[in-house]
């Protein structure tokens, strides 16, 4: 049987998600593709740490020593940061490697790059795992609203930040403690600072925006504002009014321009968001035929994140085989994947 040989970059929890769903769902990948998926290689940082991979599989801290590889087909990319990253996914591009990507950071810097360079080198790009985890909403955006006119997208799109203000509610604990249980469950970093003052979700918000709007606003003009300012009296004080703090991205068209902001608001019992709780992801989309629409699930996390990551390596897939039977039309617009 035919092979899709796939190297994994980074093996934290969702480079590990990838590679033990990628085994777990063995069956039903070869059922969909025809073909068997196959990790050929691992990128670590750390030789010394002991992982759970086969041995049959190339575990390297060398990224040249995959891109050597014969016949590899995927490069799946879990690392946090810019770079490395985007100069491994422009060599692999090069190589004619299909890109899937969960990097936000990266992509929300340099995505319309690598997009570009895909083209070029006839490769296709998946990055449905950059914003909201387990959520499809760039497959939902690109496929789904392909007429309607969006006006407005709002989300909940940080796990951490939700969590935080979650528990500071429902346990009426300080910031800093619900900051730190968020870091014992693995869901805020040592350094957090990325999900608390809203960096995350900007860029995240920012991704949003070129597929919904196929713009984005100047960076710069962006209103933001992290969650290190909310008290535990303003969190009760708010209960009592029945409002809830939540950290809301946005991005609205106001005539001929994008206004986006990341802020820290109260929302009422009436609005799509009031009951998304925990590190749970939310994002609502006003367009002008099917009106609002909201989509709720898991934002982060091993699983969430791994099951988008495999999602798209799919769609990759599908994609290059209806072009290669000449179903697609070469000048569709740009797709979720392209």
């Amino acid at each position: 049987m035919d092979e899709i040989k796939v190297a994994i970059l980074g093996f934290g929890t969702v480079g590990e998600g990838v590679y033990k769903t990628i085994r777990s769902h063995e069956r039903e990948l070869t059922a969909v593709l025809g073909k068997k998926v196959v990790v050929a290689a691992v990128l670590i940082k750390n030789k010394e740490k002991k992982r759970n991979i086969s041995e049959k599989i190339l575990i390297t801290t060398d990224f040249n020593e995959i891109l050597a590889l014969p016949n590899l087909d995927i490069i799946m990319e879990a690392i946090v940061e810019k770079e490395p990253s985007f100069t491994f996914l422009k060599k692999a591009i090069k190589k004619g490697c299909h890109i899937v990507t969960a990097n936000k950071e990266m992509f929300a810097h340099h995505g319309k790059e690598l997009m570009k360079l895909a083209k070029e080198y006839n490769v296709k790009i998946g990055f449905e795992a950059t914003v909201a985890g387990g959520i499809p909403i760039i497959q939902t955006l690109q496929q789904l609203f392909k007429i309607n006119r969006v006006h407005e997208i709002q989300g909940i799109l940080n796990g951490t930040s939700n969590f935080i203000l979650t528990e500071m509610r429902e346990k009426k604990q300080s910031f800093a403690t619900a900051l730190n249980l968020a870091q014992e469950k693995g869901y805020a970093e040592l350094d957090p600072t990325n999900d608390v003052e809203g960096n995350d979700a900007f860029f995240k918000l920012m991704i949003l925006s070129r597929i919904a709007f196929g713009e984005e606003p100047d960076w710069n003009d962006v209103d933001l504002e992290g969650i290190t300012s909310i008290t535990s009296e303003l969190v009760e004080n708010a209960e009592r009014l029945g409002l809830r703090y939540k950290h809301i991205a946005s991005i609205v068209r106001k005539g001929n321009k994008l206004v986006g902001s990341v802020k820290l608001i109260t929302v009422g019992k009436l609005h799509p968001f009031y009951q998304v709780e925990g590190v749970e992801n939310a994002i609502n989309i006003q367009s002008d035929i099917v009106g609002s629409i909201t989509l709720q699930g898991p934002g982060a996390g091993m699983f969430p994140t791994a099951s988008a990551m495999i999602e798209d390596l799919v769609f990759v897939n599908e994609k290059q085989n209806l072009q290669k039977v000449g179903y697609e039309k070469t000048n569709d617009p740009i797709t979720a994947v392209i």
